[in-house]
């Protein structure tokens, strides 16, 4: 993994730090995740997932959830909406998956406003699909897919909990 730059965006608020990266591989995905897992931080954060069809959104998520000690089958909640975890040491984790969310109603049906008010880590890809009922993010990660196979990652903070994450993670 390799750090391309890390600085306040230009154009913007001057209080939304980002950091950007270089994922060559599933090696460097996974120590990422791995340093973002130590982050004491993390555990009540809210982060988003952005990027096109197969840019490495939920295998982030699965490299996260392992590094936080879940075992077991991970599996994308495309269809379910959101999947559970629970790391060892009881952190609850909600992993969201917003790509066939298209209704509204379905987000107080589902109970998702309670599952974002209750404790634990928020995990949610698509987020754009149910926007303006999302609470702000603490990071969002935004993946693009480079032509030779690696991926760019731009990681923003948006509240106070995501610049401390931030600077957990050396940015």
């Amino acid at each position: 993994m390799s750090a391309i730059s890390s600085h306040a965006q230009i154009v913007g608020s001057p209080d939304a730090p980002a950091l950007s990266l270089l994922w060559r591989s599933e090696d460097d995905t996974a120590a990422f995740a791995r340093r973002l897992a130590a982050a004491p931080e993390l555990r009540q954060a809210c982060i988003e997932l952005h990027g096109e069809l197969g840019a490495g959104k939920t295998s982030f998520v699965r490299h996260l959830l392992r590094a936080l000690g879940v075992a077991g089958r991970i599996k994308s909640p495309t269809y379910a909406v959101v999947e559970p975890h629970q790391t060892p040491d009881g952190l609850a984790v909600s992993h969201f998956d917003f790509y066939r969310f298209t209704d509204p109603r379905e987000w107080e049906d589902a109970g998702l406003r309670d599952l974002f008010a209750a404790p634990g880590l928020k995990l949610s890809e698509w987020p754009d699909k149910a926007a303006g009922l999302l609470p702000a993010p603490d990071l969002a990660l935004r993946l693009t897919v480079r032509d030779d196979g690696a991926r760019a990652v731009r990681v923003s903070a948006h509240t106070p909990r995501g610049r401390r994450l931030l600077t957990e993670l050396g940015a």
